[in-house]
Parts: structure tokens; C-alpha cells; sequence
């Protein structure tokens, strides 16, 4: 037996900024330095089961879509736009230009998740496990959350932080 597949279309800019025309109300996803390529489909699985309309990551220091990503998106992949950009940071600069509100989240984070409005269009900005988002990354964000914990852990696995921090989004936005 043999199949013929298609590799799966990584876009770029232009296609963000198509994208954004078509869909003013956007609901985007910004990962930096994730790095895990299962970590990166679980992000775009939840992504996909979200609505999210794009998942962003920088071409340097993120995971790509690869097979093994691919994989662990189960189907999600297919959903949903994975867009790489030269400038994660620049970027985020061009969403805000358009009227997008940036949210990230560190354990920095000025606000909670729960008490924080995402009724506009928006974009989520999730770090990497232990570094988390890089300085420049955090610096233009117009937003940093944080998400309530109450057990001995500190942190989240970045796929589940992005899970819960989609969820409240959506629900809002519903």
C-alpha cells in the first residue's frame, strides 16, 4: 500500500496578515521558545478545539510542524494555520497595530486569568517550560496574567497552561 501526502503549508507573514483581514475578531495563539514538538501539538490540538484561528511561533528557537507534532495535534494540525515569522516580537507589535489585544502569561503577571476581559480580538502568548517568554517577547505584551494555583506546584506544563488559558477565552468570548 501507498499514499501520496502533501507536506502540511507552513505560512508566513503576509498569510498573518490575510488572515487578520478575513478575520478582524481573531482569536490567535503565540508560542515562544516551545521547543517540544509535543508540547507544539498539544498547543495546536487545543488550538484547533478552541477556534483558534492561527498558531504563531517564530522561525528560531521553536519547534516546527514535524511528523511527531503533527501526530500529537491528532487531527488539529489540519485545522488550524501554523505561521511562522522571522520577528515573534515585531510581530506582536503588527497585531497590536491592528487593534489586538496581547495577553501573556508569567509568573509576573500583574492580573488574574478570571479577572481579565478577552471580549475583543486577542492574542495569547505562551513561553517555554522554565525560561518562559523572552524578555522582548514579555516587554510587548500589553497584558501579563497569571493563573491561579493552589497546590504544591508552581507551574503548568505550557500545553495545559494554553489549554486552561484558551478555555477562559472562549468562554468569554462566547
Amino acid at each position: 500500500m501507498v499514499a501520496a501526502v502533501r507536506p502540511h503549508p507552513t505560512l508566513n507573514e503576509k498569510d498573518l496578515d490575510q488572515l487578520l483581514e478575513q478575520h478582524p475578531d481573531a482569536l490567535l495563539l503565540a508560542l515562544d521558545q516551545v521547543t517540544d514538538p509535543h508540547n507544539l501539538g498539544a498547543c495546536i490540538r487545543t488550538a484547533a478545539a478552541m477556534g483558534v484561528e492561527a498558531v504563531v511561533v517564530s522561525r528560531d528557537r521553536s519547534a516546527s510542524l514535524t511528523p511527531t507534532a503533527r501526530k500529537v495535534a491528532a487531527g488539529g494540525a489540519e485545522k488550524v494555520k501554523f505561521i511562522q515569522v522571522t520577528n515573534l516580537a515585531r510581530t506582536m507589535k503588527q497585531l497590536q497595530s491592528r487593534g489586538i489585544w496581547i495577553f501573556g502569561t508569567s509568573d509576573k503577571g500583574d492580573r488574574g486569568l478570571y479577572e481579565t476581559d478577552f471580549t475583543g480580538p486577542a492574542a495569547l502568548v505562551m513561553g517555554a517550560e522554565g525560561e518562559g517568554m523572552r524578555r522582548l517577547t514579555e516587554e510587548n505584551c500589553d497584558f501579563l496574567l497569571r493563573i491561579p494555583m493552589k497546590g504544591s506546584i508552581p507551574c503548568l506544563n505550557v500545553s495545559v497552561a494554553t489549554g486552561v488559558c484558551l478555555y477562559e477565552m472562549v468562554r468569554q468570548r462566547s
